[in-house]
């Protein structure tokens, strides 16, 4: 891929990654060929933003869960009423980057 088209993508979709991950992405979409790059553009990445609101609004249902694809917490908060309001308030901290984390993996598993 090159290095105008890497700019790019690392200038809209850089919120969606941990910052100590985004050498990672550059260093993979510089190796990429194109038909992967078209691949790469395609993919939708799950906003952290709006799992903070979904979390802050509904997160004692387990819906900030389910929308970044843990289904398995998501049923299990929603089966404990968030950890009994626990978890709900933990997650309003945590659910940014566990959003990033699920957005890495996405990315990492469309790349090859």
């Amino acid at each position: 891929m090159d290095t105008q088209k890497v700019d790019m993508f690392m200038m809209m979709n850089s919120k969606f990654f941990e910052s100590h991950h985004l050498g990672a992405v550059r260093e993979r979409l510089v190796g990429l060929d194109d038909s992967k790059s078209s691949a790469m553009q395609m993919v939708q990445f799950k906003d952290p933003t709006t799992a903070l609101i979904i979390s802050i609004l509904i997160g004692g249902l387990g819906i900030d869960r389910f929308y970044i694809g843990d289904t398995g917490l998501g049923i299990a908060k929603l089966l404990t009423c968030g950890g009994l309001g626990i978890w709900t308030i933990i997650d309003w901290f945590l659910i940014m980057g566990a959003t990033r984390e699920k957005n890495m993996e996405a990315f990492q598993s469309s790349a090859y």
